[in-house]
């Protein structure tokens, strides 16, 4: 999931509603954009020899399928999300694509997961979104096995990010109630802070905490582009409220903003983001 402004109702409102429905709806196109960083999970996965694997944020499950494929029969992957929209097309994959995979809809930051279940942890931009990040990986680490990995994908900071903050950007003086970005809140960039994802961690009970920057040149077609601007982040969550003439001039305004990044029929891009990688210990804690 990619998400900026967290609206009064929360995350699972947000996640049932708008963000969620257009994630169903470009899921061709985010799961094509995002590819590189499925790539690295799938590796990592088997890199550990995993069996039983959790994928967290799982959204329209493209990782989970990816990681269940390549396990088959040796293993088992399950992904959690709190968005009902997201998991039922994630599902209608899975059956359509003989895919085992399995489905969890709930928070994971407090969801009663079966102890010591997983010997691996993983997510693509799917662990940014929790009100109280050390509960929700002391409740992650409590799902996983002695020694479990973890390893996961999110954003660095909008600065290092500006193709995914240029719509709001060019839109901003067109629409006065835009919704600004809260760093540290929960939402896209809420993981930004390298050394604040470190302490998260270390407080929740991981070991061997390792995050290293990683850049990934990402694609998406010329063609869905004005979709995607349209659909996601602060800009999505407001231009449908805008009269029809307003809506005209921003979305116009906002296509040319992103002349930089279009080449030809492609628009290219490099995502900054973290891996994190963690240990669970050896030995279980209380917590």
């Amino acid at each position: 999931m990619a998400s900026g402004h967290q609206p009064p109702e929360g995350q699972a409102a947000l996640w049932n509603g708008l963000a969620g429905q257009a994630w169903v709806d470009s899921r061709d196109l985010l799961e094509g954009m995002f590819k590189p960083f499925e790539e690295l999970l799938v590796e990592a996965v088997q890199a550990r020899g995993a069996r039983q694997v959790l994928d967290v944020g799982c959204g329209t499950g493209s990782t989970t399928l990816a990681v269940a494929r390549r396990l088959g029969a040796q293993g088992h992957c399950v992904g959690i999300d709190i968005s009902a929209p997201m998991l039922a097309a994630a599902r209608a994959r899975a059956e359509a694509e003989h895919v085992a995979a399995s489905f969890i809809e709930a928070n994971a930051e407090h969801h009663a997961f079966e102890r010591g279940r997983f010997d691996m942890l993983i997510s693509r931009f799917g662990v940014m979104f929790f009100d109280d990040a050390v509960q929700a990986f002391v409740n992650l680490r409590r799902s996983a096995r002695e020694n479990a990995r973890l390893s996961l994908i999110a954003w660095r900071s909008p600065s290092e990010n500006p193709f995914m903050t240029t719509a709001e950007r060019a839109a901003a003086p067109l629409l006065p109630n835009m919704p600004a970005r809260q760093p540290n809140a929960p939402g896209q960039f809420a993981f930004a802070d390298g050394d604040r994802v470190h302490r998260i961690l270390e407080q929740s009970g991981w070991m061997d905490i390792g995050i290293h920057p990683i850049d990934a040149t990402c694609t998406l077609p010329e063609r869905g582009l004005v979709q995607y601007l349209t659909r996601f982040g602060p800009l999505g969550r407001v231009l449908h409220e805008a009269d029809e003439r307003t809506r005209t001039h921003v979305i116009e305004t906002v296509r040319a903003a992103f002349n930089p990044y279009v080449h030809g029929d492609e628009v290219r891009f490099t995502a900054a983001c973290w891996r994190v990688e963690a240990r669970a210990p050896a030995e279980v804690l209380s917590a």
